[in-house]
């Protein structure tokens, strides 16, 4: 079968939900940490580098992408189950910082690389065969890397009850390897589409570093995933600081989560899809940050206001939703949004160089949200999370403004 589906849509599929399961960190880093006898704090730094390595290894792989999809394939298939893997006989045999800098090495570098090759490799060829519906095909691909944190968190889960921490890394590493192993089989660009030599490209990378509508483009993507990470990777411990016992609280923290997760899936082909209907795409960005601006103010209000009470509760889930459907949509429209403005030609390079933002923002994010709650005093240490909002509204308010001068001057794609 040579269809838009089996050829494209089914691989992407495959090989994004295997390597989305990166934001599954929270659910076994305190048991990492445990394992090798390190602070959470220190093992977190493994998250940020895997995050790190994505953006950049996506920046600098586009020219392999653009030039052969299956190399670039079987390249993220191998990085990312062998940090899987290695990860596993890390936490297995090692202890203390030994651990720790094999943890940083397999998790971080090598399973980041995968991750960055990986994210980028299908997305053209989405777009290629998806050539009327560019944000649907990459909302797809996109999705299953926000959709996989939801599926996998139960599995891991499981795993680590049953079979212990390292099993749980080899178990999935396997499965992630047959399942990306069949995506990098089936890939295929359709039929007749030939890549321009790069001898006579007009990529200038210079040029593109220097175009006013590309640095707002990145800074506004670096700005939604900087502020989605600050509130996302403390979910968890936003949400025990706002519910107490009486509330449920087991079952909230239980529950909401998966809720978020799922936002983050139907952001990422919810908002793509919706930009196929519009006449500029960049209007799904100013949609994201105005809803973020509006929820984190009005939940901002509901904690002056009536700290405590149940509406502040409400908002404060409604406000996580929220977030998540932006960060995921942010993710999926960034493809079709670039090729609106530059063309298809050179596509996987200009995406994977805007994706450095990724990179930028996986050091600073979450480290922001610690330098933050660090500095804040014991005294008010229960409501410090909110304190998080306040710089996250200013930042997607800037975001907001930022989105006014990527306005496209002629349709290229």
């Amino acid at each position: 079968m040579n269809n838009r589906w089996v050829r494209a849509a089914i691989p992407a599929l495959l090989i994004h939900c295997s390597i989305g399961t990166v934001y599954c960190w929270s659910t076994f880093k305190e048991a990492i940490a445990n394992q090798i006898g390190v602070s959470t704090f220190g093992t977190g730094w493994a998250f940020s580098l895997a995050i790190f390595f994505l953006g950049m290894s996506a920046a600098f792989a586009g020219k392999i992408v653009e030039k052969d999809i299956h190399k670039s394939s079987l390249i993220s298939c191998i990085c990312f189950t062998v940090g899987m893997i290695g990860t596993g006989l890390v936490i297995q045999f090692m202890k203390g910082v030994p651990a720790l800098i094999g943890i940083y090495i397999f998790y971080g570098c090598i399973m980041g690389i995968g991750l960055g090759v990986g994210y980028l490799t299908p997305v053209k060829t989405l777009m290629l065969w998806f050539s009327d519906q560019k944000g649907l095909a990459t909302g797809i691909s996109i999705m299953g890397f926000g959709l996989a944190k939801a599926i996998a968190t139960p599995i891991m889960e499981r795993l680590q009850t049953a079979y212990g921490i390292s099993a749980m890394f080899y178990i999935l590493g396997t499965i992630y390897f047959v399942m990306m192993f069949a995506g990098h089989i089936l890939l295929r660009k359709p039929e007749g589409w030939v890549e321009s030599d790069d001898k006579h490209s007009d990529f200038k990378l210079l040029e593109l570093l220097k175009n006013p509508i590309f640095i707002f483009i990145w800074l506004m993507f670096y700005i939604n995933i900087h502020c989605g990470l600050m509130l996302i990777t403390y979910e968890k411990q936003i949400l025990q600081s706002t519910f107490n016992a009486t509330d449920f609280v087991i079952t909230i923290v239980a529950v909401v989560p998966s809720i978020t997760a799922a936002c983050n899936a139907l952001g990422r082909i919810g908002y793509s899809t919706i930009s196929d209907k519009m006449k500029d795409r960049v209007l799904v960005y100013k949609i994201i940050f105005a809803s973020s601006v509006l929820f984190t103010g009005f939940t901002l209000l509901m904690w002056l206001l009536s700290e405590g009470s149940g509406l502040y509760k409400v908002s404060i889930i409604a406000l996580l939703m929220v977030i998540n459907l932006g960060y995921g949509g942010g993710f999926s429209t960034l493809p079709a949004l670039l090729s609106s403005r530059f063309g298809m030609n050179n596509i996987s390079k200009i995406h994977g160089i805007t994706l450095s933002a990724w990179a930028v923002a996986g050091l600073t994010g979450n480290n922001m949200s610690e330098v933050i709650l660090k500095a804040t005093s014991p005294s008010v240490a229960t409501r410090c999370y909110d304190l998080l909002l306040f710089a996250t509204i200013i930042l997607y308010a800037i975001a907001f403004v930022f989105s006014f001068f990527t306005n496209k001057k002629k349709e290229n794609s």
